[in-house]
């Protein structure tokens, strides 16, 4: 069985937390030279003790070896110019009269390029700005839009389970989300329960969305109406863990039906449905 030793790496202090793979276990607070997916290398501090799991781990940051001290001193050159260009790129905007906030900056680790994330109401000319910070720091520059989402991974934050955001832990991308995903696992639909900081759906809902797709596959959905010894309900919610579904009548009377027992009800309305329908296409026709 393959084996992989993991760390926790941070650019610098105040950036999320990113997962490294190693070869061998390294201790909290030692410098490290790591190749980026993309091929680029990078200087990180390792932010938690190795930890080994039993299985092969692609598509992160490999160590090659521990930075010595001429790519230590690099290195904090490079957060130093990180520094400047904020403070550049704050003042030059502000005189060019741009409307933007800045939210990071990325030098690369040889000094290549360095990227300034931000964000801002609309597109903006930034071509003066760019050559402005060009001529203060003399590199390449290149300035890069972002959405909330993206802003929320690069500033980082803990979440309401209480651990660090998992978009900016080890998300590498997000999936597609919706209201039904929410409606799907009984979720209370409260933008303020079921959204994050980001102000977009949590993407912890995506997780168990096959799980609870297929689970629920054979039960009719929350909405449909049930008929229960000649009286009409309306199926609220499943609790999948306890196997319980929850039906309400036009009264409000709550009726609490094992999930079982959900699908023979859902066979004595089947030609009820199935007329509503008719009427649904004559009505589009």
């Amino acid at each position: 069985m393959e084996e992989t030793w993991l760390s926790l790496g941070t650019f610098k202090k105040g950036y999320p937390d990113r997962v490294l793979k190693l070869k061998k276990p390294l201790s909290k607070g030692t410098y490290v030279l790591a190749e980026l997916p993309e091929g680029r290398k990078e200087v990180f501090i390792l932010t938690e003790c190795s930890y080994k799991v039993p299985i092969e781990v692609k598509g992160i940051p490999v160590v090659l070896r521990k930075a010595n001290a001429k790519e230590i001193e690099d290195f904090e050159k490079k957060i130093e110019l990180e520094e400047k260009g904020w403070e550049y790129c704050e003042q030059f905007a502000k005189e060019l009269g741009i409307e933007m906030n800045l939210v990071r900056v990325d030098c690369f680790f040889d000094r290549s390029k360095i990227i300034f994330y931000y964000t801002a109401e609309g597109r903006i000319d930034f071509r003066q700005l760019v050559k402005e910070l060009a001529r203060a720091l003399r590199m390449r520059i290149e300035m890069r839009q972002i959405g909330v989402r993206t802003e929320t991974t690069l500033i980082g934050g803990i979440g309401y389970c209480g651990k660090e955001f998992c978009c900016a832990k080890f998300l590498s991308q997000f999936a597609p989300l919706s209201i039904k995903m929410a409606k799907d696992q009984g979720l209370i639909l409260d933008p303020n329960k079921i959204s994050g900081p980001c102000g977009r759906l949590l993407c912890c809902i995506a997780y168990e969305e096959d799980f609870y797709k297929e689970i629920l596959e054979n039960f009719p959905k929350p909405g449909t109406k049930i008929k229960v010894e000649e009286k009409t309900y309306k199926l609220l919610k499943y609790n999948i863990f306890q196997r319980i579904a929850y039906l309400e009548s036009k009264e409000g009377e709550i009726l609490l039906v094992p999930m079982e027992k959900i699908k023979d009800l859902k066979e004595e309305i089947t030609l009820e449905r199935e007329m509503e329908e008719v009427f649904k296409d004559l009505e589009e026709e």
